[in-house]
């Protein structure tokens, strides 16, 4: 009885429905975590799915009034589409933050050619930026990410992105991922730093000892001691580089939000609905 009272909600307003899940599955695809390919399709089709039902019985899509299918609804699919990927793809680079960190000091530790395939980034990344994306990953679930991803992000892209407002406020779509892009550097630098500098510390040491005392064979002891430092900077700076994890997945969906702010206003400015 309940199935066919949700099955003919659906049949009821099926284009808005069909637009807000093909959002949701956009952002599925791309966002990380979500986007994993051990996670089977049928599971994330399911999942864009129910996101797309629980949006649309709430009364801020349910008075959605689409055109008919046609060409213009193609268009706006293929609009929605673009929407998701961007919120996925802005919260991708959040994620790169963390590897690219581990990137920096894994070839000054000595295990710049550690590279292996990592199933969450879905590219090739060093064993330490592998390990970064673990601990980011376990921050994410417990700071109740996955909430804020479809309320706050989700959802709350439902309230203050269209088509129509997309293509009106491009500049500040452009502007934002710009900004994400020097953000991710600047977070990775920021996290890297103390094991970085501590790093570059050490191998100044070891070069002034090898100057000081040739006869010492100082390329085969200077690779255990780097990583020996790393691991032990690594285990008494994991506490605060757990807050400035968090610090950085917090702002960058501070970020969205400013994002639909924004454009909610353009949107009151220019008309545009």
């Amino acid at each position: 009885m309940i199935e066919n009272q949700i099955l003919n909600e659906i049949l009821a307003a099926a284009p808005a429905f069909l637009l807000i899940a093909v959002r949701a599955l956009a952002m599925i695809e791309v966002a990380p975590l979500l986007n994993s390919e051990s996670i089977p399709q049928v599971a994330k089709i399911s999942l864009a799915g129910f996101a797309a039902y629980a949006s649309f019985s709430s009364a801020l899509v349910s008075d959605w009034v689409i055109a008919p299918f046609g060409l213009s609804f193609v268009f706006l699919v293929i609009g929605e589409a673009i929407i998701g990927i961007i919120i996925g793809f802005f919260l991708a680079l959040v994620f790169a933050a963390f590897s690219t960190a581990g990137q920096f000091f894994s070839l000054q530790m000595g295990f710049g050619a550690s590279e292996t395939f990592d199933p969450l980034s879905q590219i090739e990344n060093p064993l330490l930026g592998q390990y970064l994306n673990i601990v980011a990953m376990l921050i994410f679930v417990t700071i109740d990410g996955f909430r804020e991803l479809f309320l706050g992000g989700f959802l709350r892209s439902l309230q203050s992105i269209n088509v129509m407002s997309l293509v009106a406020g491009r500049e500040h779509i452009v502007t934002m991922v710009m900004a994400g892009l020097s953000r991710l550097f600047l977070d990775a630098i920021i996290i890297s730093m103390p094991i970085l500098g501590s790093l570059f510390l050490v191998s100044l040491s070891t070069g002034l000892i090898s100057k000081a005392a040739p006869q010492i064979n100082i390329l085969s002891e200077g690779f255990p001691i780097s990583i020996t430092v790393a691991f032990l900077l690594i285990y008494t700076a994991l506490p605060f580089m757990t807050e400035a994890f968090s610090r950085v997945i917090g702002s960058g969906f501070e970020t969205l939000y400013t994002l639909y702010i924004r454009i909610g206003q353009r949107i009151v400015e220019g008309g545009v609905m």
